[in-house]
């Protein structure tokens, strides 16, 4: 037992010893950065003064209706309250891929059947849907165009931002 004590405190010693090291060099270079010269430091800049906004509505519009550009007016005028007619078909039943936004949809392949292409569609759910042109995926109410061995092209209807509609054309791309 008093072999291994004084192992023990030999060793103990020898750990302490190596904690020891000059650090001669460290005090050294805290005095070197001591002795640097410091710089002025730039003052905060001021905050430029508030300036209130008086709104005077006599011959102004009303800010919380929407603005009626051209555009817009010359729809109003024709009665259809979307340029040019388009607009999406709000009546006719949904179809299953509309379900899905069109990033979440992959062509797997496609197939052609009494000169009629059908591209296969897989949907996030892992069901494949058989799609030809007229078909409508995808939830901006896309209508399929085309179909060829690569992708499926379709034309999608989107908001104008300014109460219209206007056309978009999207793609899925084949998945190798």
């Amino acid at each position: 037992m008093s072999r291994l004590a004084v192992l023990l405190l030999v060793g103990s010693a020898a750990l302490l010893s190596a904690c020891g090291q000059e650090m001669g060099d460290l005090e050294a270079y805290a005095l070197e950065v001591k002795s640097r010269k410091s710089r002025a430091i730039d003052p905060i800049p001021q905050p430029k003064p508030y300036e209130p906004f008086l709104y005077e509505p006599a011959a102004r519009r009303d800010p919380f209706l929407p603005l009626l550009g051209a555009r817009d007016a010359a729809a109003l005028a024709g009665g259809g309250g979307a340029v040019g007619g388009i607009r999406p078909d709000f009546n006719r039943p949904k179809e299953p891929l509309e379900e899905f936004p069109l990033d979440s949809v992959r062509m797997v392949g496609t197939i052609t059947q009494k000169k009629q292409a059908f591209a296969l569609i897989k949907a996030p759910d892992n069901v494949v849907h058989r799609v030809t042109v007229g078909d409508h995926m995808g939830q901006n109410y896309g209508k399929i165009t085309a179909i060829s061995e690569t992708e499926v092209v379709l034309m999608e209807i989107i908001t104008d931002g300014l109460g219209g509609w206007m056309q978009r054309p999207a793609t899925v791309a084949l998945v190798q």
